[in-house]
């Protein structure tokens, strides 16, 4: 990868750079490497956060919780901390539509939480990972090539395919099977992937910054969640253990439905829809490796080569800078004086 100092433009991707409620939510005109740089620091940040709610929702729904007692916990402490922030900007129904409202209320709150989470009962850690981040940039890119005109390049649809290929390996690597009781959690893992893919659009569409977005979704559902959540399940979430809460509160709450959704529309606002949203398909990798203290689960040869595939076609759909015809020769020229 070229240096920071570096300024060769790669690639086109977008309008020029607008700012609205303090975030950048349309990319630069020419992505520099800088720019590319920043944008990959959002989304490996955003990533480190996904991948420890899927091991941290794995983890309660395996001791003492529910997957409806993770949704309360995550959208009663978003929902309380947001809601400041979403009395001042609104519903951003004029950007959003009724129904841009509806793809970030069930993209990003209570629906695609609850779906994870139940998925989570039926297969492990890693089938998540592989097929909710790991789909959903294929899902992104179709529904971005048909709503926003997002174009498909041979750069982009090389990468999906790598993508694609790596989250299968993952699945198959890790014993998925047909006809089981795990592929009722590979279906919801999907839904969930096609939730987020929406929400992703909608947002993009609307040019609406990560935080809003993350308000709206959080807001909704502690009003619409909560009262159903609170007459069904009543008391049990009392009777979990202090510390169990505590972790689901953090994680849930306030890592993953506030601080990297900031990072999340940071990122989609520097590298586009598409491309932005293919760094979350470095979920696996991440999960894997914090799979391994928090669940012992230790990923096989084949985990790993589907993971390196993955990494590959995230670092293609998102833009990142190829090397030149020059840049190759010298390559070569220094292989053969050495």
């Amino acid at each position: 990868m070229a240096s920071l100092a570096a300024t060769k433009t790669y690639g086109t991707i977008g309008a020029r750079q607008k700012e609205i409620g303090g975030q950048s939510i349309e990319p630069t005109q020419d992505l520099t490497t800088s720019n590319y740089l920043r944008g990959a620091l959002y989304g490996l940040s955003a990533v480190c956060i996904w991948a420890a709610f899927i091991v941290v929702s794995r983890l309660g729904v395996r001791t003492s919780l529910t997957p409806w007692d993770v949704a309360a916990i995550r959208f009663a402490v978003a929902g309380v901390l947001l809601s400041p922030y979403l009395l001042r900007r609104g519903l951003a129904l004029d950007g959003l539509g009724w129904t841009g409202f509806a793809a970030i209320v069930i993209g990003c709150g209570a629906p695609m939480v609850l779906l994870v989470n139940a998925g989570l009962l039926f297969a492990p850690a890693s089938h998540g990972g592989a097929l909710f981040p790991g789909v959903m940039p294929l899902m992104v890119a179709i529904l971005a090539a048909v709503i926003l005109k997002e174009a498909f390049t041979l750069q982009k649809i090389g990468g999906l395919i790598l993508i694609v290929l790596g989250a299968m390996g993952i699945v198959w690597a890790s014993s998925g099977t047909i006809g089981t009781r795990q592929n009722i959690g590979h279906l919801l893992f999907l839904g969930a992937g096609l939730a987020w893919a929406g929400y992703t659009v909608a947002m993009r569409r609307a040019r609406l910054d990560g935080l809003h977005a993350a308000a709206i979704s959080a807001g909704a559902s502690l009003v619409l969640y909560l009262p159903v959540y609170a007459t069904v399940a009543r008391t049990s979430l009392l009777n979990a253990p202090l510390f169990d809460a505590a972790l689901q509160a953090v994680v849930q709450g306030i890592l993953t439905a506030v601080v990297a959704l900031l990072l999340y529309g940071r990122m989609v606002g520097i590298l586009g829809a598409t491309g932005g949203a293919a760094f979350v398909a470095l979920t696996p990798a991440m999960t894997a490796l914090l799979a391994i203290p928090v669940l012992g689960e230790w990923p096989s040869t084949i985990d790993w080569i589907a993971i390196t595939l993955i990494s590959l076609g995230v670092y293609l759909v998102s833009g990142g800078p190829l090397p030149t015809r020059q840049a190759c020769a010298k390559i070569v020229q220094r292989l053969r004086c050495a």
